[in-house]
């Protein structure tokens, strides 16, 4: 015989070995945990704590009954539990198909359980969380950051891991109005099926969501931030132009970089100093050979108004001048079998652990030492190929012994190492560049790029859903490769098309960088520390050709003269988790249009634009959303809004469309 009853401002099931705890998590939201463990897990994942709510609650001898504000959840004697809103309408309902209630139309002898807990050796459970799949038309979003081009995801299996160029961030939005934080860092799966939506953990001691019912994207997305939190505000210098390559192989080639934007008299913001600067990995400063006079060149720069970002990597080379102590302090994570090597590349490393307060802090202290007291402020968080420490069941353990349900959490916890040790140095607004995160990482201030993509229209397309759909699972600091990664030849003028299109869209991303390993690479220059791994060939603005520079500086000018709009983007995501970009349907739910579109985007309220996502397009078809009228930026000519139109786009312009343009300020 099942139990339900209350207990304080919590609905608890009770039936064999399980418990259900159904409780008010922030306003018009519900949390949602079950466990076959003797007590529930207490950790709180992404979740930050909030104040207890008391919520309304009944149990009667059929079902209980629990509802905060806009939304309720029922739950069946048999178990099942379904959530609705304030208008009575079904949000979501598990799917179950067995015999505990005869007389339900789940009554079924297939014996498929809602919630399905597997044990497994060690005492975690292979989870499978399931449910309805109420109507066809949903449309599922969010999810974080993949390489496919759906912004749509229903219909989609998502692997719930980091790789480079994927990061997991498992807040799905839906369309029926409702948002759901899956809230447990296990890797795993989720599949949005016609027939049956369900998430996954390989490897968990509970059942964890978090669910919320709004009448607008806004508002679920601005309540799953209250819940998780928000980004720092952004310093005016980041919002302008990042320049960047693989790599900056000495100071002085750096430094005459930076001295030519400034005689060209372009606009730049931030300038990266990338990987392997450093004698071994796990030394964490400058290579003397090649960077001499670090303060000299930080002073310089500052002088010019550039910052100076540098690449962290968690990797600790055996050889390196800390593998010592941090190996006899515990500061190094363990595997499970083996050799104690969880990378190779340019020598036997080891990664920091991340989850450990001590060895974070010691992480901190080098840094501070060697770049943040000598004037550095923008730390590039490079996750060193995180696949190899969170992707693969065995290399799991490479971070956390035999238990893997904290899997996804390694890059959160990176960034929360140089977020605590900025702000007890004093600083607040905390830029971290990081190629993974997972739900929560933006409250540490992690700027997600979308990793070593390929160079690409394809890749192109790939990356407009997947800044799209991070920005709207609460990652709204997002960035990209301008041009692509992986190859790229300045001189071929099929890269420059692409190089281009991608600057046009960068323009209008949340940061500007353009980065990448362009072709043929470098010759070593010379023989010692990062000299080895060799630098690509140029990537700066005025590298693609005269054409090409001409549109670069066009679009680095008017980035320029954006920048008190973006300000004023940047503040609202710190406020209130606004994305910075976002689909058509963001600003304009009740257009069913707006929903449908999928390769357009609004820059902030005021702005939509259009990019170019395919070689040779020179026109393109735009839709205007109603309510207001639209000035397209290159011609000045004002279109009423609610219609389709056809517009030009010569390879020196895209689309771009303004409302309240009496307003802009550009």
């Amino acid at each position: 015989m099942s139990v339900i009853e209350r207990e304080g401002s919590r609905l608890v099931y009770r039936y064999d070995d399980e418990q259900v705890w159904i409780e008010p998590w922030g306003a018009n939201s519900l949390r949602v945990r079950a466990t076959k463990l003797d007590a529930m897990p207490r950790e709180d994942w992404a979740l930050i704590p909030q104040p207890e709510i008391p919520a309304d609650i009944t149990v009667s001898q059929e079902e209980g009954v629990i509802q905060n504000g806009k939304i309720k959840a029922v739950i069946s004697m048999g178990g099942l539990l379904t959530v609705y809103n304030g208008n009575g309408e079904k949000l979501l309902a598990e799917y179950a198909r067995n015999r505990r209630d005869l007389f339900a139309h789940t009554c079924s002898a297939l014996e498929v359980e809602a919630r399905e807990f597997k044990p497994i050796p060690g005492g975690d459970y292979h989870l499978t969380a399931r449910f309805e799949s109420l109507d066809e038309n949903e449309r599922i979003y969010g999810m974080g950051q993949y390489q496919q081009p759906y912004l749509n995801l229903k219909g989609v299996d998502i692997e719930l891991a980091h790789r480079n160029s994927q990061a997991s961030v498992p807040f799905a939005l839906s369309s029926l109005g409702y948002g759901l934080l899956w809230n447990n860092p296990g890797v795993g799966r989720a599949v949005f099926g016609k027939n049956i939506t369900s998430f996954e953990a390989l490897s968990t001691k509970q059942l964890d969501y978090w669910v919320t019912a709004g009448d607008s994207p806004a508002e679920i997305v601005e309540r799953y931030a209250s819940v998780t939190g928000t980004v720092p505000m952004m310093p005016d210098y980041a919002m302008g132009f990042w320049q960047c390559k693989l790599r900056y192989q000495t100071q002085e080639e750096l430094l005459n970089v930076a001295r030519e934007y400034k005689k060209r008299g372009l606009p730049i913001s931030v300038i990266v100093v990338d990987f392997f600067h450093w004698p071994l990995q796990g030394d964490w400063r400058f290579d003397p050979v090649y960077w001499p006079d670090p303060d000299a060149m930080i002073r310089e720069l500052k002088e010019m108004g550039i910052e100076l970002m540098v690449s962290i990597w968690p990797t600790v080379d055996f050889r390196s001048e800390n593998y010592r102590e941090m190996l006899e302090k515990g500061y190094l994570i363990r595997t499970d079998r083996g050799v104690r090597v969880a990378m190779t590349f340019q020598g036997p490393t080891i990664h920091y652990d991340a989850t450990n307060p001590g060895a974070r802090a010691y992480l901190w202290q080098k840094a501070k030492k060697n770049y943040y007291d000598k004037g550095v402020r923008l730390f590039w968080l490079d996750e060193a190929e995180p696949e190899y420490s969170v992707y693969d069941f065995d290399n799991y353990r490479y971070h956390l012994g035999p238990n893997v349900q904290i899997g996804n959490l390694y890059p959160r916890m990176y960034a929360q190492t140089f977020y605590e040790g900025m702000e007890q140095a004093g600083q607040k607004n905390i830029i971290n560049l990081l190629r993974c995160a997972w739900a929560g990482s933006q409250k540490y201030g992690a700027l997600v790029w979308s990793g070593d993509i390929a160079s690409s229209f394809e890749s192109l397309r790939n990356q407009f859903a997947a800044g799209l759909n991070m920005g709207l699972a609460g990652i709204p600091w997002w960035t990209t490769d301008i041009g692509g990664f992986h190859g790229g030849d300045p001189n071929d003028p099929a890269f420059r098309e692409l190089l281009i299109r991608w600057f046009q869209y960068g323009a209008f991303c949340p940061v500007m960088r353009l980065h990448g390993d362009r072709e043929p690479k470098q010759p070593q220059h010379g023989a010692t520390g990062g000299a080895t791994c060799l630098s690509g060939a140029d990537n700066e603005v005025w590298s693609f050709g005269e054409d090409a520079y001409t549109i670069c500086r066009k679009y680095m000018t008017l980035r320029e003269r954006m920048k008190p709009y973006i300000e004023k983007l940047m503040r609202e995501a710190h406020e209130n988790g606004t994305p910075v970009i976002r689909p058509l349907f963001y600003d304009y739910p009740a257009e069913e249009e707006a929903w449908r579109i999928e390769d357009q985007f609004m820059f902030g309220p005021s702005v939509l634009v259009a990019p170019i996502l395919h070689a040779g397009v020179t026109q393109r078809r735009v839709y205007l959303p109603l309510g207001t009228q639209w000035r397209e930026y290159e011609t000045g000519q004002v279109y009423n809004g609610g219609e389709w139109i056809d517009v030009q786009a010569p390879l020196d312009s895209i689309p771009v469309f303004i409302r309240d343009f009496e307003q802009m300020p550009f």
